[in-house]
């Protein structure tokens, strides 16, 4: 069983760092979740390090990647 791993980002809307909750089944996925303080769209993409670590990079749900 997967445990949740716990991630601070910060909105790339408000500027406010939150704590999101990311499933590590959603390796190389890009998802989208409301910011906890503006309530904007967020595209998440999650990825690994080499060494095992996820990654979290956050979008603006305008911005081309």
């Amino acid at each position: 069983m997967n445990q949740l791993t716990e991630k601070s980002i910060i909105c790339p809307y408000c500027g406010e760092m939150i704590t999101v909750l990311i499933e590590p089944a959603d390796l190389e996925q890009q998802y989208i979740e409301d910011c906890q303080v503006c309530c904007k769209p967020i595209v998440f993409l999650i990825s690994e390090h080499v060494n095992g670590e996820l990654d979290v990079s956050v979008y603006r749900e305008d911005e081309s990647f």
